[in-house]
């Protein structure tokens, strides 16, 4: 079997993406995560990234009620002043939102408006492609973060996905991080169990390539005790609520959020090594009666994001939160929303300043019809290689050197 072909499986089985493989992603439980434990420096923070795959309806989420604009261009599905949750006289939260607006009255929540790149590009794939590389110019083979972990060693459980893949961002050149996949193992059509075992032999003489892609098919077998491992390891109170997974054809984990969270607030508590986390939600792309639905999806969102801050306060550990894009500033006429640019990023955890951040963008003054971004998501990205993994941003970001001022203590 060569190796286009088993990189062809892990593509169809959605295990880990070719750039990850080549880097030598490999898939992990979670006793191997928590045998790092020790070999932490105590004051490093941790990061934890949450993506919302689909492309979240940022103003539907951080409102702007007291603009006459937004209630024209959605005169079917904005939100009246006294159903939001009031941040100050202008913005409010989506209803769903109850345990964010708390942590934002506490000060403890920082929202980042008009977050974007240049020349936006309103493709999910593509567009969370530029997001995860943070190349807008051209997306690389190599996330971001990836890059982070090529300047601080091979270690793949110093970043790791709780998602069924890893992301594109935890992959780099020379090293990736490691996957704790949940849900199912789903092998593709006439694959056989036995034929899984053959893929995973390596042959005397193999080439290094080839003998990488074979230790990922081994790996592959293990992950059924490994979903097994991390049911039986979530207690009652960490239990999904029996809601079918969130996951859409543009992304999300298998698991829900809570479970995911719950497993990073495990290993951070066992003490880990492990300095970046991702996690994902996904069914953001609404078209159609999107207000509701996207109201329910923030509050599978809030509940678990809320009380893992709560369980993570004192801890260093800071949290991300963002989408590929955001939607169009005028409804469709579904009642739903297509594909847009700028929106928000959510920061949260020790040592952020709470409150509002960059200039949010005119409702009026558009470029065809969606928001200008004020603030290139480089700047948030530089900031939290800087402030919470203590690393010099330009190496990660190919020199970039903007900051977001003030958002951290």
């Amino acid at each position: 079997m060569d190796t286009i072909t088993r990189r062809r499986f892990l593509l169809a089985s959605g295990v880990a993406g070719a750039a990850a493989l080549a880097a030598g992603a490999t898939a992990y439980t979670l006793d191997d995560i928590l045998a790092t434990s020790g070999d932490r420096d105590e004051a490093s923070k941790t990061l934890v990234l949450v993506t919302l795959y689909g492309g979240n309806d940022g103003l539907n989420t951080v409102i702007p009620y007291a603009d006459p604009a937004y209630h024209a261009a959605r005169p079917g599905m904005n939100y009246d002043p006294g159903a939001i949750l009031r941040l100050d006289e202008e913005f409010g939260f989506n209803p769903g939102l109850t345990g964010l607006h708390r942590l934002y009255q506490e000060q403890r929540l920082a929202v980042v408006h008009g977050v974007g790149y240049p020349r936006p590009n309103r493709s999910h794939f593509q567009s969370m492609d530029i997001w995860q590389t943070a190349q807008p110019d051209r997306p690389g083979t190599t996330g971001w973060l990836g890059r982070w972990l090529d300047s601080v060693g091979s270690d793949p459980r110093l970043a790791v996905s709780f998602e069924p893949a890893l992301p594109p961002l935890l992959a780099g050149a020379t090293s990736a991080g490691a996957t704790v996949p949940g849900g199912e193992l789903a092998l593709p059509g006439g694959v056989t169990t036995a034929m899984l075992g053959q893929l995973a032999r390596s042959e005397p003489g193999a080439s290094p390539a080839l003998a990488r892609a074979a230790a990922c098919f081994a790996d592959l077998t293990r992950v059924q005790d490994m979903m097994r491992q991390l049911d039986e390891g979530l207690g009652e109170d960490e239990t999904d609520d029996g809601e079918p997974p969130a996951a859409t054809a543009t992304g999300g984990a298998a698991t829900s959020l809570d479970q995911q969270l719950a497993l990073v607030a495990r290993c951070i508590e066992g003490g880990a090594a492990t300095r970046v986390y991702s996690v994902s939600l996904g069914g953001f792309d609404l078209h159609a009666d999107g207000k509701e639905s996207q109201q329910d999806l923030l509050a599978r969102l809030d509940e678990p994001l809320a009380a893992f801050a709560d369980r993570m306060a004192g801890k260093g550990v800071v949290t991300a939160v963002y989408s590929e894009f955001g939607r169009r500033v005028r409804a469709n006429a579904s009642d739903g929303t297509d594909h847009g640019t700028a929106s928000h990023v959510f920061l949260l955890g020790d040592g952020v300043r709470g409150g509002r951040y960059g200039e949010p963008p005119s409702l009026i003054d558009l470029d065809d019809g969606d928001l200008k971004h004020t603030v290139d998501f480089r700047d948030v990205y530089a900031t939290l290689l800087a402030e919470v993994l203590g690393s010099d941003p330009a190496r990660s970001l190919d020199g970039w050197t903007g900051r977001l001022d003030g958002i951290f203590d």
